[in-house]
């Protein structure tokens, strides 16, 4: 057997960078590819990943994005699958990726966008999927009442309001390059949110992708002024909104009928548990 597996090592990040720009996504840039593996929130890694190797080339690339969380009082590890690309003659080879990955012990593990015959092949190996009913809302030129609900992006106001939990996650991921942050703002109340700008399907306008609300309640009460500003100073004429994330369905929504599926494998968490941060959805643009 000449294809071997190996992980990806910080001098590996190049070689699988230029491969997925060649293989997987040619809009993704190399320099784009190496920045995602490396995450901007402080955790010990173990790999990027790993890749198949026949001699010196690289043929396949499983990428992982890790972190710690402080769970019901306790740190627990996870590691998110990201990107995976094997060359047509080495498919055979693939699930070897998805073994090593997954033969690391003392993680949770998380698969986010698994597509084709990826969810099958994660359920029979002990996954369980998350309920990803997702609200659409068309961003639309809301008439709004002036300064009742203020909005802002600017980092010097974003960590004036924030504090606690909620301070620590934006200062985590706020070099994450996926990922755009807001404060919604309304009398004494705020709430935080995140979100990534992204396509649905390859055909469809770009949308904007709520990854977390730290105020389900605000963020329900403001979601006309939010959609409002994501069409006017982010360019995104629609929001998804996933129900599990946001709490309650939007105002002026309709359900997707087909919901991406999003997987995760514990043996002790709950869904409620497992969110979209941290992840291969903050850390890279495709």
């Amino acid at each position: 057997m000449t294809i071997q597996v190996s992980p990806i090592t910080d001098q590996d990040v190049a070689g699988v960078a230029d491969f997925l720009h060649a293989n997987l996504n040619a809009r993704v840039l190399p320099s784009a590819w190496a920045r995602a593996m490396s995450v901007p929130w402080k955790v010990e890694v173990p790999n990027h990943g790993f890749m198949l190797r026949d001699g010196q080339q690289v043929v396949g690339a499983y990428l992982a994005f890790y972190s710690e969380r402080v769970i019901a009082g306790q740190v627990e590890r996870f590691c998110n699958l990201g990107a995976w690309c094997v060359l047509p003659n080495c498919r055979f080879h693939s699930v070897r990726l998805l073994n090593a990955l997954l033969a690391q012990d003392g993680y949770h593990f998380t698969d986010l966008s698994p597509s084709g015959n990826v969810p099958a092949l994660d359920a029979r190996l002990g996954f369980r999927s998350l309920d990803t009913s997702t609200a659409l809302v068309p961003n639309l030129p809301w008439p709004i009442l002036v300064g009742r609900t203020r909005i802002s992006a600017d980092p010097d106001v974003i960590e004036s309001t924030l504090t606690g939990t909620q301070l620590e996650l934006y200062r985590d991921h706020a070099q994450a390059v996926a990922v755009g942050h807001l404060v919604l703002i309304r009398g004494s109340e705020s709430c935080y949110v995140m979100f990534r700008r992204a396509r649905w399907r390859k055909d469809l306008p770009l949308l904007a992708v709520i990854l977390h609300v730290s105020n389900p309640e605000l963020f329900r009460r403001a979601i006309l002024p939010l959609t409002r500003h994501l069409l006017i100073h982010h360019g995104v004429l629609a929001t998804l909104a996933e129900l599990r994330i946001v709490g309650t369905r939007p105002r002026a929504s309709f359900m997707l009928p087909s919901p991406p599926p999003k997987m995760y494998r514990s043996a002790n968490l709950e869904p409620s548990q497992i969110d979209d941060l941290y992840s291969e959805m903050v850390c890279g643009r495709w």
